[in-house]
């Protein structure tokens, strides 16, 4: 198969490089794709940029330059309790904006004419669950980086059960949607709201902490996909 690999961060980027054998890099409009393979699939790597718009324009790119079949998003992401803690891994059984209200004729997190629920790829998902450590389940994007309780609790008042939240992975499920490809959203926790610390420094500390390891959980899951 032909795999597309999208990160929002150079941080995120550099842990997700050395898994690529035989790389090559290609421009297109200013970005730099790497491209290689992991588990005997062609795979093309790129970072989008932080945020909703970043990753659409990204993936479209990515789509419209690279004949993928699948779409893999990897980076990070803030937990929502419910029993995640800093490093676990998540996998987006589903995804959904926690940030969108087209209005009263509307649900909130649903962008008319979409599905509110993005969901993900049963056989990437069905791996990557396998996989010893990783929890699956829903995964909520806005354009706002969450660090405090009250934004948590509000998040969960809409989404109940919602495991992380980030700014990108809906963007990048909504692309796939539209364009017919298949889609996985892998995230490792980094920081968690609380009351009694500051997450913000929590987000800055892991990235001095987190184990290279966490993200070959994405060449686990490309050695495994047939």
């Amino acid at each position: 198969m032909n795999i597309g690999i999208i990160v929002a961060m150079g941080k995120e980027l550099e842990l997700l490089k050395p898994l690529l054998e035989q790389p090559s890099e290609r421009e297109v409009h200013g970005t730099t794709f790497h491209c290689g393979h992991i588990g005997g699939h062609q795979v093309v790597a790129m970072q989008c940029g932080i945020g909703k718009v970043n990753a659409a324009v990204g993936t479209v790119t990515l789509v419209d330059n690279f004949p993928v079949d699948a779409i893999v998003n990897t980076g990070v992401a803030g937990g929502a309790g419910n029993g995640v803690c800093v490093m676990d891994v998540v996998a987006g059984q589903r995804i959904a904006y926690h940030d969108v209200w087209c209005g009263f004729d509307s649900t909130w997190g649903q962008i008319q004419g979409m599905p509110l629920y993005f969901e993900s790829d049963p056989a990437m998902l069905s791996i990557a669950g396998g996989i010893a450590g990783v929890k699956c389940g829903l995964i909520c994007s806005g354009d706002r980086f969450i660090d405090s309780m009250a934004d948590v609790e509000a998040i969960e008042s809409k989404f109940p059960g919602v495991l992380a939240v980030d700014m990108e992975s809906a963007a990048i499920a909504q692309v796939c949607h539209i364009r017919h490809k298949a889609f996985l959203s892998v995230r490792v926790i980094s920081d968690s709201p609380g009351a009694s610390h500051d997450n913000s420094q929590q987000y800055a500390d892991f990235w001095t902490d987190a184990p290279k390891h966490t993200f070959e959980v994405i060449k686990h899951l490309l050695q495994k996909l047939q």
